[in-house]
């Protein structure tokens, strides 16, 4: 395929080496970003790639790649969770492979106008797609209770209830609109020591997860992929911090599970596995890719490969903050 990427996807080379692309087969990318997996996916093998992504402008930038392409990749503006009834619309039924690369990218990151980084001063949105409520929304909005639960819960920050009540203090002299103002307001109750990260790092991201509901998303989409995977498919999933990777985690183990209940309690008969784990522990990157893309530090790979058992039931979703309920009050 001709030109560069622009990218080279964390642990790119052995998530695709899981996947094994074989001639015929059709993967989803569920995370099209910029396009890194998709187009390794498409060198590796006469393969076809459906790429979803929320973010309209990585759907804009992936159309050199569709050309080139020549019919074997299909773009979707879509949330990652929805993959199954994507596939439907393309007349997909079943697919051979499912990589997903978790959280948010560094092209999202480092453009300042879309309010995901302390670092640069934007306007506090953080929505990976188009729609839904900003981040200025919800901390305009939610209560202090609400904030502080979403602040420990999403960004497992400690001084979660001392922000929460700084964020509700400020606000009522002035709206919280920029990330910059925000950054300052937790600055003034998380001090961090030379070496440690941003004061900030925490509260950023436990809003970028909640106002993308990106763990339910992830929750939703490993369901939607066990559905779509025929026997032998291949699920790939690169995850950046412990929540994600604490999901998939329990995701795999509990869909990889042999035998069944004991003979005292027969009836909690375990149903049969439905994955076969191929990564027993996590693959992180070595010194060199780290080097090169300091974000590769925390990144953790975990791959498993789909058996003939049906599909588990989806798990119900943990009773976190949500954007429905915060958003109303209630």
């Amino acid at each position: 395929m001709s030109s560069a990427p622009r990218h080279i996807p964390v642990l790119g080379r052995e998530a695709v080496g899981l996947l094994a692309p074989c001639d015929g087969g059709v993967y989803v990318d569920a995370t099209f970003g910029a396009g890194g997996y998709s187009r390794m996916i498409l060198e590796a093998a006469d393969t076809r790639v459906i790429g979803i992504d929320r973010d309209r402008s990585a759907i804009a930038g992936g159309f050199d790649l569709v050309d080139q392409a020549d019919g074997r990749l299909t773009l979707v503006e879509d949330r990652f969770s929805n993959l199954a009834e994507v596939c439907a619309a393309q007349g997909i039924a079943l697919v051979d492979g499912v990589v997903m690369d978790v959280g948010i990218s560094s092209m999202q990151v480092d453009e300042a106008g879309r309010g995901f980084s302390f670092r640069l001063d934007g306007p506090l949105d953080m929505r990976m797609g188009q729609h839904g409520p900003t981040a200025a929304d919800v901390v305009a909005k939610a209560s202090e209770a609400d904030l502080a639960n979403i602040i420990y819960i999403f960004g497992e920050e400690r001084y979660s209830r001392q922000i929460a009540k700084a964020i509700v203090a400020a606000r009522s002299e002035a709206p919280i609109t920029t990330t910059r103002a925000l950054a300052e307001i937790v600055g003034k109750v998380v001090w961090a020591k030379p070496g440690e990260i941003h004061p900030s790092t925490r509260t950023f991201q436990a809003l970028r997860i909640f106002v993308n509901e990106e763990l339910d998303e992830l929750h939703l989409a490993l369901s939607a992929a066990e559905r779509m995977l025929k026997p032998g498919g291949r699920l790939a999933v690169v995850s950046f911090h412990s929540l994600e990777d604490r999901i998939v985690k329990n995701f795999l183990v509990t869909r990889g599970k042999t035998g069944g209940g004991s003979r005292h309690l027969p009836e909690l008969a375990q149903a049969a596995p439905s994955f076969s784990i191929l990564t027993k522990r996590p693959v992180t990157a070595g010194s060199e890719e780290i080097a090169a893309n300091p974000r590769a530090r925390s990144a953790k790979l975990r791959a498993a490969e789909r058996t003939e058992a049906p599909a588990h039931d989806a798990d119900a979703l943990p009773a976190w903050p949500t954007l429905a309920t915060v958003m109303r009050g209630g």
